[in-house]
């Protein structure tokens, strides 16, 4: 068989239904569009919904929610703060020398693993079982203020007592 003899199955095309021909034939006059109105004169847009808001402008442009007031840490385990000397400082600046951060942002200490070496550790934020961990091997934790201070808005109803 080569590229020229193929042709599709037997009764599988058929010749399109040849549609407004006039009265005598099958599909003339209305031509199946039924009498008078939008869709019988072929005007309807695609999308069109009768004059409700379409759906494509009904739906939100943007996907999801972006929190303003968000903040994002770079994450430090204890398991990480292990390798650390007993009596070291530990702060973002040290973190970042030994690369166990990122080059900016704020420092979070989580309480993934086990501590056993007295340090005084200094971060934006701890967990509650990474701060208790660093206190019952001896150590000692600081938390550092936030460059900007809190962001977050007065809570609502008290816009005016928070003054």
């Amino acid at each position: 068989m080569k590229l020229h003899e193929l042709k599709p199955a037997e009764g599988s095309k058929r010749p399109a239904k040849r549609m407004g021909r006039g009265i005598a034939g099958k599909g003339g006059k209305t031509a199946g569009r039924g009498t008078k109105g939008q869709h019988a004169r072929n005007t309807v847009k695609p999308g069109f919904e009768g004059g409700q808001t379409p759906l494509h402008r009904r739906t939100p442009k943007s996907k999801g929610f972006k929190n303003p007031f968000r903040v994002e840490y770079n994450v430090v385990n204890l398991d990480a703060l292990e390798d650390f000397a007993a009596g070291t400082v530990v702060d973002p600046e040290t973190l970042r020398e030994r690369g166990l951060v990122a080059k900016r942002g704020l420092v979070k200490v989580l309480g993934r693993g086990e501590i056993s070496n007295s340090l005084t550790v200094k971060a934006h934020r701890f967990s509650d079982s990474a701060k208790a961990a660093i206190e019952a091997a001896g150590g000692t934790t600081e938390l550092i203020a936030l460059p900007w201070g809190d962001r977050r808005p007065p809570a609502k109803g008290n816009a005016l007592t928070n003054r």
